[in-house]
């Protein structure tokens, strides 16, 4: 497909605004990134690319920490994306360029084990991917990719997954017609990051960015998750979805990161259980006294916060069904309070004197409580530094962002739309 040609086409348009919204600046900067992502493809591999495919960030609105105890979250794909333009290879690997990176990932795919030194890194996800695929009797080939990706590292918009599922879908256009399921795309992509790339994450993410839209997820069963999409539309209500970057830095925070799992697990084990969804708050209260030894008082507050942002799921999607804004906020507001004093995911103790996240979250309350506006905040993503959620009315969005950008820099806050698609092979809709 020459690619080039249908940039500034009337159905090229139309699917761009489904993506990234509706406006001419949209679209022009939008022609503007894609003739450059062809341009770079055919730089590095001398040819035309066949593909372009786009996966979306995703954003957590319910739900924080709870799909790796087997609980629910409700989380949506948003208007920031990974495209990558791709051409078939007859050679068995895949090579892989990333705007921002001058070095190429290569992995060859007749060893498909995993490297110790690979960790931490894109070929680790590339080679976890593949070798999934593989071993679940999936076909797997050789492709060139160009990528590039305005899912930024470290916001809590799940940058790492973006590509994940991105790889996946290209394996599954390229060599297996399409026929694995959204939902198993997301579980490959979940694999390859905990056992190639080595970070214990749960499957919200890559289930948000596969499947699409605002969704609520039931990871009672983690093989078969439920998937429900919600008919919701955030901008009738004249309210705007933001992410505030507090900064900080990710790289010394895997060890948090895998201590919620953990010590809720624990919590868990001593109640006979394996993970937090099968527990009861009663049957916690009953053996409080007898485990807290054991176990420590934090992660029975981290099993208290599973308990009740698991429950408020289902508020939040009840609300959003019944078209009750209000009650919907006040839901995500204690969401955010018990990430806060239960879950304890909003700054790392190992740094306490960095608590961006409680700064941000502090400022937004009161700006709120000052205007005498409704809305709701809470920490974004795995927490401990990086983002926090908004819910700011229309109307004080700009002054809001104006406050916030003096404080934590500029360009710190970032206005998302709620993409309806999830990963996507975009020649499929021209």
């Amino acid at each position: 497909m020459k690619f080039k040609k249908i940039l500034n086409s009337d159905k090229m348009e139309s699917l761009f605004s489904k993506l990234y919204g509706k406006s001419d600046k949209i679209f022009h900067e939008q022609i503007l990134r894609y003739r450059k992502i062809i341009s770079e493809h055919e730089e590095h591999f001398f040819t035309e690319p066949d593909y372009l495919f786009s996966a979306p960030g995703r954003t957590e609105i319910g739900g924080n920490h709870t799909d790796h105890n087997r609980g629910r979250v409700l989380t949506a794909s948003i208007n920031l994306d990974s495209v990558a333009a791709v051409c078939k290879m007859e050679e068995k690997k895949i090579v892989l360029y990333s705007e921002g990176y001058p070095k190429k990932f290569e992995v060859m795919l007749n060893n498909l084990s995993p490297e110790d030194e690979e960790k931490g890194t894109t070929t680790a996800l590339i080679r976890g991917i593949a070798a999934r695929f593989d071993s679940l009797g999936y076909n797997i080939g050789g492709f060139n990719a160009y990528i590039s990706s305005n899912v930024g590292v470290g916001s809590g918009l799940s940058s790492s997954a973006s590509i994940e599922v991105l790889i996946g879908t290209i394996l599954n256009v390229l060599f297996n017609e399409s026929k694995i399921s959204d939902e198993e795309i997301a579980i490959i992509g979940q694999f390859s990051e905990n056992n190639y790339f080595g970070k214990p994450c749960g499957l919200m993410d890559q289930m948000a960015i596969a499947v699409g839209g605002i969704i609520s997820i039931d990871f009672i069963d983690p093989k078969n998750p439920i998937v429900k999409k919600i008919n919701f539309d955030l901008s009738e209500k004249n309210y705007s979805l933001l992410v505030v970057d507090t900064g900080g830095n990710h790289a010394d925070l895997t060890e948090d990161y895998a201590s919620i799992p953990l010590e809720m697990k624990s919590v868990a084990k001593e109640l006979g259980k394996e993970v937090c969804r099968e527990i009861s708050y009663d049957n916690l209260l009953n053996k409080m006294n007898e485990i807290r030894p054991e176990i420590g008082d934090r992660a029975i507050l981290r099993a208290i916060h599973f308990l009740g942002d698991n429950q408020r799921v289902v508020e939040e999607l009840e609300s959003l069904e019944k078209d009750d804004f209000n009650s919907f906020l006040d839901l995500v507001n204690d969401s955010g309070n018990s990430s806060c004093k239960w879950l304890q995911n909003c700054f790392t103790t190992k740094n306490p004197s960095g608590q961006g996240i409680n700064l941000a979250l502090a400022l937004t309350e009161n700006y709120l409580k000052n205007s005498g506006r409704k809305g709701a905040c809470r920490v974004h993503g795995g927490g401990f530094a990086g983002t926090i959620l908004v819910f700011m009315p229309d109307d004080k969005r700009e002054d809001y962002i104006r406050l916030m950008e003096n404080v934590f820099g500029e360009k710190s806050v970032t206005v998302l739309s709620i993409r309806q698609l999830g990963a996507i092979c975009i020649n499929s809709l021209l």
